[in-house]
């Protein structure tokens, strides 16, 4: 099997809640998602997608993944995608760097290695593991009272896990955890999620000031020595996310006893291949673990779908249904969230039927 042509789509991805604020002022109301379709020689087409958090979350931005996967093109043609290794190597050979404009490339000839085998994607990572798994939900930045009346909305819908956006001004932030911590019920768990937000100084002053509170420490500080120095004086269980982007970052927060749970972002380490190779050392390291991505839509949910389910349960922390947060449907056959749990498609490759009229006209096209 060679690849014989790639396609670009771009979609734009509204919120349901109109907007999405984090630490330091920054939200997004609608994401600009690119989607990937190779083709082949065999006829089999293969799809995957990337979305950036914004151009002010993580050094990615929208049209830098198009420009970088244009660039990329060259190499991909006439290469087996199913030899995923291979065809990894090709692509750093070409660009230094840059995994995120990789990520929905490596996630396409994974639909593509199922699709030729006849078998999900999970099968291909290891196997599922129960009949689904846990989703968690972000609470955006708002009021204190209106994040903690959003704990009830959301457990309506089954969800049990709560990621609070944090990493503001100390003393509010210390609000939103006491409020939305006495809403929590038995079974719940709560994450303070500051996205860097905080200095070292504020982010002991937030963890000192909620002592009592059954809280997760989600990435205080921009910097991981800053992170390692703010985890070795606070009693609080710890999550990095920001500061983990490759397996080496990984072995070192090991080595430092830097983080209890770290989260593993698909497209913030250049795809399947890599998530998996995180993902198995965490394993092996007894890292709990947080399986998701910067953000997505249908595509990019059936991807963490795959790799979360293929995750063994007791190191899975929790993952995220991106597509249940937007308000447009790119996919048929996209896993979809029930009583706040998800499982992955169980049809060959990622198990989806892209939507070709909501994907729209191509933005790139090319072929051998």
């Amino acid at each position: 099997m060679q690849i014989t042509g790639l396609t670009l789509y771009q979609v734009d991805l509204p919120l349901l809640e109109g907007t999405y604020q984090w630490s330091g002022g920054k939200s997004v109301e609608v994401f600009d998602s690119t989607v990937v379709r190779l083709t082949t020689d065999v006829g089999l087409e293969g799809f995957g997608e990337v979305c950036p958090l914004g151009p002010v979350y993580l050094p990615s931005y929208a049209e830098g993944a198009r420009t970088g996967i244009i660039e990329l093109v060259p190499t991909l043609l006439g290469l087996d995608p199913r030899q995923l290794d291979v065809l990894n190597r090709a692509m750093d050979g070409a660009m230094k760097g840059h995994p995120y404009v990789k990520s929905a490339i490596d996630v396409a000839c994974w639909d593509l290695l199922g699709k030729s085998a006849g078998v999900p994607i999970s099968e291909l990572l290891g196997g599922r593991n129960g009949s689904d798994f846990i989703l968690y939900r972000a609470i955006s930045q708002e009021d204190p009272d209106q994040m903690a009346a959003k704990v009830a909305e959301y457990r309506r819908e089954g969800y049990r896990r709560f990621q609070l956006k944090v990493g503001a001004d100390v003393d509010t932030d210390v609000e939103r955890i006491r409020a939305v911590g006495a809403e929590l019920k038995p079974g719940d768990v709560l994450i303070a999620d500051a996205n860097t937000g905080w200095l070292r100084h504020e982010a002991l002053r937030v963890a000192r000031a909620v002592r009592d509170v059954d809280v997760y420490i989600e990435q205080p500080c921009e910097s991981y020595d800053e992170c390692l120095g703010v985890r070795r004086r606070i009693d609080h269980p710890f999550i990095l996310d920001e500061s983990i982007d490759s397996v080496a970052s990984l072995v070192r927060a090991h080595a430092d006893a830097a983080a209890d749970v770290v989260n593993l972002k698909i497209s913030k380490l250049g795809g399947l291949t890599r998530a998996r190779q995180a993902r198995d050392l965490c394993v092996s390291l007894g890292l709990g673990m947080t399986i998701e991505d910067t953000w997505g839509g249908d595509i990019v949910t059936a991807s963490i779908a795959h790799l979360a389910h293929s995750t063994p349960t007791r190191h899975l922390f929790t993952a995220t249904d991106f597509n249940s947060y937007v308000t447009v449907r790119t996919a048929e056959g996209a896993p979809q969230r029930v009583d706040g749990r998800m499982s992955a498609p169980d049809t060959p490759g990622l198990g989806v039927r892209p939507d070709m009229d909501a994907l729209g006209g191509p933005v790139f096209e090319a072929t051998a």
